[in-house]
């Protein structure tokens, strides 16, 4: 819905004048709770009346028909609020594997990222590879152990329990006041304060109670040494027992948590609102500025505007838009910006956005996310300037798709249609990758998983009004000879009034080793064929190796002319195309056919306890184990490489995620043809006989 306000300013000012945003990233392991807790910083800021529930699909985040048909993030959802004089932007990304595309746009976008988990020992995994994604990117991150209402550990044992899935020190900031074996409360340690949780309002400041003083000077100390590592000042301190200025140790945690040095630990319960308002605040006071994110970026400060793009939403009435983090400079409505190709293009529409609605605005300044209307011709990773080019931004690879369908519209009339809508499909998703495979005459989508696919599917029909139907891809299989035929002759004679056709060959057909293809060698002496005919028995030769006797292409073979004959008045280019057509065709059925299938390198990435798993999976499917190692740069996980029949990968990662918390992953690429016997051999030959 777009809403037009021509007088709204929806962003504050510092005393300087100038607008300040701030951009956060909420992320974290499936059913963690993320979109829940966007909702309770919606209401905790006032942007929404009241807390919305997921379970009810009431909330603004998860609010597109996929998300709440599923129960689930498919999708990131912005919202941009106020909060204490300072305008947020929150993106709230998938935390589905299937999904994690989406963050990989948005994340070297943001000043910080909000990392949300619960207790759940067997998320760790996936709470690893999210980590790992922000290390990478150097982007700063909060990690709130949220659902803390059901929990009955300790926030010390809670960070015991998470620490191998971060690289980086987990820095305590709270510890959890209990009552009957209920978390009621937390003590915030850098403010040596106390708070009793009360259900969507802000936590009662009380007394630290007696019973938790001790429990609170030992935690107090815990954080202050972990500080202390990169503050000598603060050594000294803690050396003469002397207490160091409250200032001093928030400007320590700013620090930290800027330069990457830890991840400070907040807790709460999204569900209720617990715990919000001290994560908000701890945002506000030491997420570092867009002037950070643009350093990282590795963007200049100063220049014409300039503006990255994160995503990319075709909507049913406001059209295109692109959500884009404005990282210098300010934008308005209406502005011709360029790209990094230098094209110029026009916006038309400028819009703030909070879930499934956007607010009309006139301007955006440095830091703000906004979307742009209508920009033909700019994808989601694209910059935009308003000088005559924009800087280009290098953002995290494509991921490498693990699952792929064959797409095709249900009535031919809407094949049109369906062109059009997967390139919009496409350009909204960051995960999917479209291929035409020309030889087998399919279109086929790759995705991240089963459930990415099918939901790409729904939106086909639901998004953009085209009925489809999917299946597997075929799989593109080889045939070549083990035999040698010698002395095979192909003649094409047809005498029906006036000129004849006449075409005479003799060729000798060997194998070749794999990988060699179709060799065609001219032995022709004493000009038995003419010179201007042997490319057309080379031509004619090709074309009928496209389909063996086997029903497949035909390779690894050399094909010499060694003699033939012709007719000085019925030879021509046709008749000789047909002469090696039927040569080859009869020396094929000569030199023993066998079936060749393509097997694929594969390097399999699994957390070590699933490892021996995956290597068994990989077995029971004629797979090869060529070794496995350490992953590098990642603690408790390995690769396995080997070598698999590309037909028993269609569904492989479904297994592969079963077996290891739904955290594996896969990177194939062709590697060879590999002969195909016995019973696997007769079911693909049977299959191809079928529709016949």
């Amino acid at each position: 819905m777009i809403q037009d306000t021509k007088a709204r300013d929806p962003s504050p000012v510092d005393e300087s004048g100038a607008r300040r945003h701030r951009c956060i990233a909420i992320v974290g392991p499936l059913q963690g709770g993320k979109t829940t807790l966007l909702e309770a910083i919606l209401a905790r800021a006032g942007a929404i009346q009241r807390q919305g529930d997921v379970a009810f699909k009431t909330s603004v985040g998860d609010a597109c028909a996929e998300s709440r048909a599923h129960g689930m993030s498919t999708e990131a959802n912005v919202a941009t609020v106020d909060f204490m004089g300072d305008a947020y932007t929150f993106i709230d990304c998938p935390g589905s594997i299937e999904f994690a595309a989406e963050s990989l746009t948005v994340l070297p976008a943001v000043d910080a990222a909000i990392v949300v988990c619960d207790s759940d020992e067997k998320k760790i995994p996936a709470l690893q590879t999210v980590l790992h994604t922000l290390e990478s990117l150097g982007v700063p991150r909060f990690l709130f152990v949220n659902k803390i209402d059901e929990s009955t550990q300790t926030a010390q044992d809670l960070v015991r329990l998470l620490q191998p899935a971060s690289r980086v020190p987990l820095l305590l900031r709270q510890i959890l006041t209990w009552k009957n074996g209920i978390a009621v409360g937390s003590i915030d340690l850098a403010l040596e304060r106390a708070f009793i949780y009360q259900e969507h309002a802000p936590s009662r400041v009380i007394d630290i109670p007696a019973d938790a003083v001790s429990e609170e000077r030992d935690a107090l100390y815990a954080m202050l040494e972990r500080l202390s590592d990169h503050d000598d000042a603060l050594v000294e301190a803690l050396l003469e027992e002397v207490k160091p200025p409250r200032d001093r140790i928030f400007d320590d945690l700013a620090r930290e948590l800027r330069e990457g040095l830890a991840v400070p630990v907040l807790v709460g319960a999204a569900r209720r609102g617990n715990g919000v308002l001290r994560l908000m605040k701890a945002l506000r006071h030491e997420t570092p500025a867009t002037d950070a994110t643009v350093k990282r970026l590795g963007v200049e400060s100063d220049g014409d505007p300039l503006a990255l793009v994160v995503k990319t939403l075709h909507t049913a009435h406001a059209g295109k838009l692109s959500v884009a983090r404005v990282l210098r400079g300010s934008i308005k409505d209406g502005a011709l910006l360029s790209t990094a190709a230098g094209e110029r293009v026009r916006i038309s529409g400028l819009f703030q956005m909070i879930g499934q609605t956007s607010l009309k605005i006139g301007e955006a300044s440095t830091g703000a996310t906004v979307a742009f209307g209508r920009l033909g011709g700019v994808s989601t990773g694209d910059t935009v300037s308003t000088g005559k080019s924009a800087d280009p931004i290098l953002l995290p690879e494509r991921p490498a798709p693990v699952m792929a369908q064959v797409v095709q519209a249900r009535e031919r009339k809407d094949d049109v249609k369906l062109s059009a809508a997967l390139a919009k499909l496409i350009d909204e998703d960051f995960g999917l990758i479209l291929e035409t495979n020309a030889e087998l005459g399919e279109t086929i989508l790759h995705g991240q998983g089963p459930l990415h696919l099918r939901i790409a599917v729904e939106k086909l029909s639901s998004r953009f009004g085209v009925a489809v139907d999917v299946r597997p891809p075929r799989i593109a299989y080889r045939e070549t000879i083990r035999k040698t035929a010698t002395g095979v002759r192909g003649r094409h004679r047809k005498q029906s009034g006036g000129h004849g056709q006449f075409g005479d060959v003799v060729i000798d057909v060997a194998p070749l080793p794999p990988g060699s293809g179709i060799v065609f060698i001219d032995k022709v002496t004493g000009g038995a064929v003419p010179r201007q005919y042997i490319a057309s028995v080379e031509e004619g030769i090709r074309s009928a190796l496209k389909t063996g006797p086997l029903g497949f292409p035909v390779v690894d073979l050399s094909v010499a002319l060694v003699d033939g004959s012709y007719h000085s008045v019925d030879s021509s280019d046709m008749a000789f195309q047909l002469a090696g057509r039927l040569a080859i065709n009869d020396a094929l059925s000569r030199c023993y056919a066998v079936l060749l299938e393509p097997v694929d390198r594969v390097e399999i990435f699994v957390p070590s306890s699933a490892t021996a798993k995956a290597t068994a999976l990989v077995s029971s499917r004629r797979g090869q184990i060529l070794g496995f190692d350490r992953r590098p740069g990642w603690e408790n996980w390995d690769v396995v490489r080997a070598l698999m029949p590309e037909a028993e990968m269609g569904d492989m990662i479904i297994e592969l995620r079963s077996i290891s918390s739904g955290v594996a992953t896969y990177r194939a690429a062709p590697d060879h043809f590999a002969e195909l016997v016995g019973r696997d051999a007769e079911l693909v030959l049977a299959a191809k006989r079928a529709p016949a």
